[in-house]
């Protein structure tokens, strides 16, 4: 079975591209979905954040406090490594749980994931498809989505690689510019993929 990773900046749209494959019937692991549930029910881990960021990183009810996480490493990069250091390889053992349920008939899988390259779990996948989309439409997306300002914005996306630091790594790309159709894209490599 091929893994197949799908990653794309913020805003780009790798979660709607990434619904086009389901679509088609193919199984995607939600890698950022899957970090947020396990924020709250891997007890290993919810140790190593509230050692890391302080017993006011959960409520007593065990609830993850996302404002004060993201105060600290939003501003913070060795901040920021040391929560990635706690989530990632919780995620890794999540995705080796999760594709250990899928049928070995199955052609191909989706690891979607918006720090495929910057968390190195491309070199878990057998290849990689980047999803890229112009600066404004992203930026534009997110301001929308997340109800939040440019500045914010553009403090996330400088916590990803850039697009042309993906692009060196990236096997296939998708384009999700608003004039291009990602349907006929993803067909295409679907095909591509099956046939491998």
């Amino acid at each position: 079975m091929l893994k197949v990773g799908i990653t794309g900046g913020i805003g780009s749209g790798k979660t709607t591209v990434s619904k086009v494959f389901e679509v088609l019937g193919i199984p995607v692991f939600y890698a950022d979905v899957v970090a947020k549930e396990i924020m709250v029910t891997d007890l290993i881990l919810m140790e190593g954040v509230r050692a890391a960021f302080g017993e006011e990183s959960y409520s007593a009810a065990g609830v993850l406090n996302n404002k004060h996480i993201a105060k600290i490493v939003f501003n913070d990069t060795l901040q920021l490594e040391a929560l990635n250091a706690l989530v990632h390889p919780a995620v890794f053992r999540a995705f080796d749980s999760w594709l250990a349920g899928i049928p070995s008939t199955t052609p191909y899988i989706l690891k979607e994931a918006a720090l495929l390259f910057e968390s190195d779990s491309y070199k878990m996948c057998d290849t990689s498809i980047l999803v890229l989309a112009p600066e404004a439409v992203k930026l534009n997306r997110v301001m929308k989505r997340d109800q939040v300002t440019e500045e914010q914005v553009r403090a996330r996306m400088n916590k990803q690689l850039s697009d042309q630091q993906k692009l060196a790594l990236a096997d296939h790309q998708i384009y999700n510019d608003e004039r291009q159709s990602i349907i006929l894209q993803v067909m295409e490599l679907n095909t591509r993929f099956v046939n491998t």
